[in-house]
């Protein structure tokens, strides 16, 4: 198994993994057009050369940056490769030196077991100003806040 930065030959299977969870209201949908634009932003994750899962880092700030579209496909489910991607982008912000990590999730246990503790959204404006101005679910979010501050 190996994690990875994208390339733009990896645009359709991202552009079908994240349309796949937005259609369930998982996350946000990215169009072709915009996941080209921010290809460097991404990992793959591949298991004998095959697409299994996806993350990405994107900078809301100075000392901030926010964990996106991190998906699995079955076949990467419970042998820790959402974790490996985790590592990946937590490496990529250190490298950048930004010293927070923060993402609105449903996989709550996930990001606790990878050292995040849960927090108020509200301490984000920069995420509010960012996407939630334009998701439908801006007045009734459900998706919980969490944080890494690294070292």
């Amino acid at each position: 198994m190996i994690c990875r930065n994208a390339t733009v030959e990896d645009v359709e299977p991202l552009y079908l993994m994240i349309e796949e969870y937005a259609q369930r209201g998982i996350m946000l949908p990215r169009s072709r057009q915009a996941l080209t634009r921010q290809i460097d932003q991404f990992v793959i994750a591949e298991l004998d050369g095959k697409f299994i899962g996806c993350g990405s880092l994107f900078r809301l700030g100075a000392d901030l940056v926010e964990v996106r579209s991190i998906g699995l496909r079955d076949e990467g489910k419970g042998k820790g490769v959402g974790s490996m991607i985790l590592e990946k982008l937590t490496e990529e912000a250190r490298r950048q030196k930004i010293p927070k990590i923060m993402a609105l999730t449903y996989a709550v246990d996930f990001f606790l077991r990878n050292g995040f503790t849960v927090v108020e959204k509200e301490i984000f404006p920069e995420k509010v100003w960012t996407d939630c101005v334009n998701c439908m679910k801006q007045h009734a979010c459900d998706e919980i806040a969490v944080l890494k501050k690294l070292d």
